[in-house]
């Protein structure tokens, strides 16, 4: 027996969401800040070619977490907000022991992967000769990359101040360990482990922070790693795994481009790449934060039959996305050299032209961020996963014949061209979920209507 379902806070969604992105950003700055200081530390002091080849590690071993990582924080979100909502704690155990045997599954998945690809596919990779051994080692932070079942709790339970520090801890530990580096000239491997250890640093955290809040909320009572998973929740595999392959998908517009520029143009161009990605990302980033506090709000109006309301919430998200855009592209487009000049040195300067392409492509994705986290609320995981799909096929189709044609520009380009399209499809399967949704609720208020003039006039008028 359950206790009622509580009603939804009388707060408004999107004073809640930006309240809580407003808690992320506030640890979001000063993660910008001292990213950006562990990426100036290493890109000065191991130089455009060797720090080219950190890259090219660190987006390998970032793609294999990627491609492994089951998205367990979605699952936990969209099957366990019920369950907690109605106080059945039983069944949102059982919801979390899922979760953590899909962390398990993707970080022994992922390791496995990593070390093997480092050992085999270095020279594939372009890194240079005796450098797998290092990569091999790099990956095994797989193993914590894919871990999330932490950080969707803590977005369940509205723990975003605790979030907030998440990224930022991380980016101290590697600033630290890079400022070490630096000051002792050392070579390549130490600065590697220093951008591991910050990795690890970060999943600690918030893997302390997620089992005080459960053991505080009772949550743990009773629990045990043994025992049902799925049973109950027809379609959890199903969404467990369209959530994993969307993602993989969406890392072939991350680090799979910038293995690509590497073994196309060598390593010093994916360092232009990859500081170039790293300012748009941060440009983006103060918009991109209302989608980690968009879902746990989308996936409550979803268990309590709230459809218009997640249709207005998105909209407004939108809105507001949209405005963002407009300031990160001009601000990329006005002073973007001198933003890399003063932060990098001044022989980086030169990804400004390609940065100005990675901003333009971040921009169409904040002014339509509240689209796949819809689909995903829906259960329409695998709608998204087809718009993914088709998107990146003909994207990497032509990956290849641009960059060899037009170099840095031409994966610019596509990047760009590749986030128009995904933003088009994804509105489209946006409206087809909804306008079925809206069927089914006309649908079953009609058969109750029947049922009710049957039951008032069994002879019938």
């Amino acid at each position: 027996m359950t206790a009622a379902r509580p009603q939804l806070a009388s707060t408004s969604p999107l004073k809640k969401v930006l309240a809580n992105a407003g808690q992320l950003l506030s640890g979001r700055v000063v993660n910008a800040v001292v990213g950006l200081a562990y990426i100036a530390l290493t890109a000065r002091s191991l130089g455009k070619e060797t720090f080219g080849v950190l890259v090219l590690i660190n987006a390998f071993a970032q793609f294999l977490g990627e491609v492994a990582h089951f998205q367990s924080w979605q699952t936990l979100l969209t099957y366990g907000t019920g369950p907690l909502m109605d106080n059945d704690r039983p069944r949102f155990q059982q919801v979390l022991r899922l979760s953590l045997l899909l962390d398990l599954i993707s970080g022994v998945l992922g390791i496995l992967l990593g070390v093997l690809g480092a050992w085999f596919f270095w020279q594939e990779l372009r890194w240079p000769e005796g450098t797998h051994g290092y990569g091999a080692l790099y990956a095994l932070s797989i193993g914590v990359m894919t871990s999330a079942t932490g950080v969707g709790l803590l977005r369940l339970f509205d723990r975003f101040r605790f979030l907030a520090a998440e990224q930022a801890i991380s980016s101290f530990v590697r600033m630290i360990g890079c400022a070490l580096c630096a000051a002792t000239h050392a070579p390549l491997p130490y600065f590697l482990a220093a951008w591991a250890a910050g990795t690890f640093a970060s999943f600690f955290y918030i893997a302390s922070i997620a089992i005080w809040d459960l053991n505080r909320r009772g949550l743990l009572k009773g629990f045990t790693l043994v025992g049902p998973t799925s049973q109950g929740f027809p379609g959890v595999w199903r969404f467990a795994m369209a959530t994993n392959f969307s993602s993989t998908l969406d890392v072939g517009f991350t680090h799979v481009l910038t293995m690509a520029v590497g073994a196309l143009l060598g390593p010093a161009q994916a360092a232009f790449w990859r500081i170039g990605k790293q300012v748009a990302d941060g440009m983006a980033k103060p918009a991109r934060l209302m989608v980690p506090a968009l879902y746990p709000e989308l996936a409550k109006m979803r268990a309590t039959g709230g459809r218009l309301a997640m249709t207005k919430l998105a909209v407004q998200i939108g809105l507001i996305g949209g405005a963002a855009a407009g300031v990160l592209l001009l601000v990329s487009l006005v002073a973007g050299r001198w933003i890399l000049t003063i932060t990098m040195g001044e022989s980086y300067g030169a990804a400004a032209g390609v940065m100005n392409w990675q901003v333009a492509a971040a921009a169409i994705g904040v002014m339509t961020l509240p689209l796949e986290p819809m689909l995903v609320s829906m259960r329409a995981a695998g709608a998204a996963l087809a718009v993914r799909l088709v998107v990146a096929t003909a994207y990497l189709a032509a990956l290849v014949p641009l960059i060899t044609t037009f170099g840095l520009t031409g994966a610019g380009a596509a990047l760009v061209a590749a986030a128009l399209a995904m933003a088009i499809g994804m509105y489209f399967m946006a409206r087809r979920r909804l306008a079925r949704l809206a069927a089914e609720d006309s649908s079953a208020r009609t058969e109750k209507d029947d049922e009710g003039l049957s039951y008032d006039h069994p002879h019938g008028v």
